[in-house]
């Protein structure tokens, strides 16, 4: 669990909510149910008429590396190159078939089966970059839902304010109407900007934060690969390790 950012949301809401109470306002007005239908109902219908549905999906199911990011493969990464240089050292590029059969993923056994095959360095480098591109394409295009979202909220609200205006000027004739009506007004606003920029956007940054590092870490084996099949791997070996280490 990354209690930073439970820490983080709590923080804001509690900013909200106490500013609110301090100023003498009651933070049970800023529960209304129709200011939030129209909001969040809107914002993500307006995401999911730009995005395909299985991006969207994959953007949704990110959402809990928010708060449970996934574990950092750094260290393991770097026992791997460690293994696959003694291995070379004693066997030869041949003997990495047992590594490439318990590889952590997909990424590594193909690079592994890449050196094992004797393709060129030239080409392998090629082709690991291809499916790092791909890899980083398909992960921002899920993050970028989150983006969309923040962009999209603040005026999803002002359309909210506008309609429970709408509603105010349609009961003019009955006040009692008339303090609901305003409520939702203002309300839809406030979560608009406030989901904006306490939600979504920082949701974003932090999961593109973990597509980076992720992309990075497989950019590091693209490079140990490349390494191998160059077979001057030896000499800076120990340097692709102390750059995937750095803290990014």
């Amino acid at each position: 669990m990354d209690w930073s950012s439970v820490a983080g949301l709590l923080l804001a809401l509690a900013g909200l909510i106490v500013g609110m109470a301090l100023e003498g306002g009651d933070p049970s007005s800023l529960v209304q149910p129709a200011a939030f239908a129209i909001v969040v109902v809107g914002t993500f219908g307006a995401v999911l008429l730009q995005t395909r549905p299985a991006t969207l999906r994959r953007g949704i199911l990110m959402l809990q590396w928010v708060f449970r990011p996934p574990a950092d493969s750094r260290i393991l990464l770097a026992r791997d190159i460690q293994a696959w240089n003694q291995t070379i050292r004693r066997e030869g590029p041949l003997a990495l078939e047992r590594h490439m059969n318990g590889a952590r993923n997909v990424f590594l056994a193909k690079g592994l089966r890449m050196v094992i095959d004797g393709i060129q360095p030239d080409k392998l480098r090629q082709l690991l970059d291809t499916e790092i591109t791909a890899f980083e394409t398909a992960e921002r295009q899920a993050v970028r839902i989150w983006e969309s979202a923040a962009g999209y909220a603040p005026t999803i609200g002002i359309l909210g304010a506008v309609l429970g205006l709408i509603h105010v000027m349609e009961n003019l004739t009955d006040p009692s109407r008339l303090g609901p009506g305003i409520a939702v007004a203002f309300v839809s606003t406030i979560y608009g900007v406030g989901m904006a920029n306490l939600f979504f956007y920082p949701i974003a940054n932090k999961l593109k934060n973990i597509v980076i590092a992720q992309v990075h870490q497989q950019e590091i084996a693209a490079a140990v690969f490349h390494d191998i099949a160059s077979g001057d791997f030896s000499r800076i070996m120990d340097e692709r390790i102390a750059t995937l280490m750095q803290d990014y």
